[in-house]
């Protein structure tokens, strides 16, 4: 019944959405989230300012959780086969992967970090991220080289990930200001001494 589901739809997104303008568009769409480079150069630009430094080091903790638990172990513990291999009819328009399908990879790592950010920043950022995660996770159906499960399992696991690194990362910086005390003062007057000084 789930193969059925998944058949279903990646037929009609390729019989009735496909065209020469959209293939062109959703290949590069998908491509911006190859080994999620698109996720960690926005991170790492993160962590240049201050302001936004908790959200990019926390967005590739999220990026870092999603590769282990997705690439790493779900995909090689499942081994579901890709849908251009199991589907009659299916056209693969990208270049065929290696690893197995379930569950899609560049989703997960793209609501990972998008999750992160979404927690971490002002709605005017993260809201365009999400954005982001939504079209690149669209862009894995259209191009058919992963079922809709695959897409949602791993949307799923990317939020949860996200969270649980935001999680990870408030508890560690608790434990560190816990523990150095003197430290945080002289952080938190530098900063009250700016705020006078402005």
């Amino acid at each position: 019944m789930i193969l059925n589901f998944d058949a279903m739809i990646l037929l009609w997104i390729q019989e009735t959405l496909r065209n020469p303008v959209c293939d062109s568009i959703f290949k590069f769409i998908t491509h911006l989230g190859d080994n999620g480079y698109f996720w960690i150069g926005l991170s790492l630009i993160l962590c240049i300012f201050k302001k936004t430094r908790k959200a990019g080091i926390f967005a590739l903790v999220a990026l870092l959780f999603s590769v282990i638990v997705n690439n790493a172990l779900l995909k090689n513990i499942i081994g579901r086969l890709r849908p251009y291999e199991i589907i009659a009819g299916l056209e693969c328009i990208i270049k065929h992967a290696t690893d197995a399908s379930f569950p899609s990879g560049h989703t997960g790592s793209s609501f990972a970090a998008a999750t992160a950010y979404l927690l971490k920043l002002p709605k005017k950022i993260s809201i365009p991220t999400l954005v982001m995660a939504f079209l690149i996770s669209l862009s894995r159906l259209y191009v058919g080289i992963h079922y809709p499960t695959d897409v949602i399992a791993g949307a799923i696991s990317g939020v949860a990930l996200g969270i649980l690194a935001c999680l990870i990362g408030e508890f560690v910086i608790k434990k560190w200001q816990e523990k150095h005390p003197k430290k945080v003062k002289v952080e938190e007057t530098k900063t009250e001494d700016v705020k006078a000084e402005d």
